[in-house]
């Protein structure tokens, strides 16, 4: 009987014995598992930070020829001020400039900090040269100089199609937000524009006008088409005159034409304040044969800013001031 007894008691002690060791090894083994699992799942992170972290190279087709971008360009030169205007608006730190021909409106560009690289149609190639530039931006005023810095630096022409403005200024938004790393705030800027034509358009859809550009006594009128087509083919203000011939300057006109179309608005780009500095716009248009025209006597003679028209056309921020320019002028 004792030796049942004794023998049942130690039975007992070893299945306690093994159970405790069991829970013992479970419990143990558990914490080292999920610390594989967690350093794993930790290692993927990290790896798919870095993927997310890597640039893809970019080749672009443009009007003078092929730029490629191997990574995110540091050390940026710019010549287009339409460029410059939206690379600015995105948050996009340059490196160089034409410092003496920035607007009032980008001139923390001609401060200390940033390089003077020549005028808009003569590069400073050595400046440049020293720079060592990751990439050079163009368009059409410096177009001559393109195989020379495409020596120094890729160097990507950029332009506008005054027929197809808003798409093409979508389009090269986009490129320089891929480029630059800066895809959403590309978008968004995009959008605004698009949202303030289609809520321009709403109030231009029966009103005609007359784009002029006045330089030096001169007057020259601009059509569907031209540079400044863009105000009849997407900002809907309708032509008074369909057959104005498509030229870089525009048509020469007297102001007698301007008295046989009688635009309902005249719009007027003065160059002679962009390379004057001097406004001399009204003093020309408004006088003793024009003031026999509707938008003389009804006060809709426009004034357009010649900055944003004349020399940062293509740019975000100079587009949405000539939206609200009209928009204002049609109230």
């Amino acid at each position: 009987m004792k030796k049942s007894l004794l023998l049942l008691f130690v039975s007992v002690l070893l299945a306690l014995f093994m159970v405790a060791c069991g829970g013992s090894e479970d419990t143990s083994s558990e914490p080292e598992e999920n610390t594989e699992e967690t350093a794993q799942q930790e290692s993927n992170d990290e790896q798919g930070e870095e993927a997310a972290d890597e640039l893809t190279e970019i080749t672009i087709d443009h009007e003078l020829g092929q730029t490629v971008i191997e990574e995110t360009p540091e050390t940026v030169v710019v010549f287009d001020l339409g460029v410059l205007d939206t690379l600015d608006a995105l948050g996009v730190e340059v490196a160089g400039v034409p410092v003496d021909s920035v607007p009032d409106y980008l001139s923390q560009y001609a401060e200390e900090g940033y390089e003077n690289v020549g005028s808009l149609f003569e590069p400073d190639f050595e400046k440049i040269f020293d720079m060592q530039p990751d990439l050079i931006i163009i368009s059409g005023r410096a177009a001559e100089a393109y195989e020379e810095l495409e020596d120094i630096a890729p160097t990507l022409f950029m332009s506008t199609d005054p027929d197809n403005y808003l798409e093409s200024l979508a389009s090269n938004v986009t490129l320089l937000g891929d480029i630059f790393g800066k895809e959403e705030l590309a978008a968004e800027k995009i959008a605004d524009v698009e949202t303030s034509v289609v809520d321009l358009v709403e109030k231009t859809s029966n009103v005609n006008g007359l784009i002029v550009l006045a330089n030096d006594g001169s007057l020259s009128a601009f059509g569907p088409g031209s540079r400044f087509g863009f105000l009849h083919g997407e900002f809907g203000i309708e032509p008074t005159d369909e057959n104005i011939e498509v030229s870089n300057h525009g048509q020469s006109i007297s102001f007698e034409y301007i008295v046989e179309t009688d635009p309902e608005y005249l719009f007027v780009v003065d160059r002679g304040a962009i390379v004057s500095g001097e406004s001399s716009a009204q003093q020309i248009v408004e006088n003793d044969v024009t003031e026999n025209t509707t938008a003389y006597q009804e006060d809709k003679i426009i004034y357009l800013d010649p900055v944003f028209w004349y020399i940062t056309t293509g740019g975000i921020t100079a587009t949405e001031g000539m939206i609200a320019e009209v928009d204002a002028a049609i109230q």
